[in-house]
């Protein structure tokens, strides 16, 4: 468990350049504070005590600003940086090395009980006020521009932007960048505007 509160701390310094170090990513990221409490949360669900998994849910949704629904699965190394307004439904998979941006929505298109929220792969980057709607694949290293409204399936390295979502670029697995930089994304959708 230590492990992993490390390796979350360790990844808010890598993908930030505005953290000044693992006090400051510790007491002022509410999106690690979110997730710490996503985990609690989640393991609460597992143990079929809905009730006080969804009112932990809340709670951290009141004190961050960000709201994961306790039945959401998500990977290691996961990052939302600047969280207000950040909703992730309950039957989204998250990958690893995955970063959201403030505003972003995981949701549903509908109240059907079944999977109803996306599949987000490893190393995806979803810009401010994106929405990815409904039981969807983002593929592995995809970008999801700002504002985008995404309802179909996103292939593997691409770029999708705008509403509705639409590819600008495409990519390949000898693409794969090191690191999921947010500054590639922001470039990519600065360029197609």
């Amino acid at each position: 468990m230590l492990t992993r509160m490390r390796e979350d701390i360790r990844t808010i310094q890598e993908r930030d350049p505005a953290c000044c170090g693992a006090m400051t990513a510790l007491f002022a990221y509410p999106g690690l504070h979110a997730l710490w409490a996503h985990r609690i949360n989640h393991a609460i669900a597992g143990a079929r005590c809905c009730f006080f998994a969804r009112l932990g849910s809340h709670c951290a949704r009141f004190w961050t600003g960000i709201e994961i629904h306790p039945a959401a699965r998500i990977g290691r190394r996961f990052f939302i940086d600047h969280g207000a307004g950040v909703v992730i439904g309950e039957t989204t998979t998250i990958g690893d090395d995955v970063t959201l941006y403030q505003g972003v929505t995981l949701g549903g298109t509908g109240k059907q009980a079944e999977k109803r929220h996306p599949d987000i792969g490893d190393g995806v980057v979803v810009g401010v006020g994106a929405s990815v709607l409904g039981n969807i694949r983002v593929g592995e290293y995809a970008k999801v521009g700002a504002g985008a409204v995404v309802i179909e399936d996103v292939p593997p390295y691409a770029t999708v932007v705008g509403v509705p979502g639409r590819i600008i670029a495409s990519g390949t697995a000898a693409s794969k960048p090191e690191a999921s930089t947010p500054d590639v994304a922001c470039e990519t959708v600065a360029e197609s505007a």
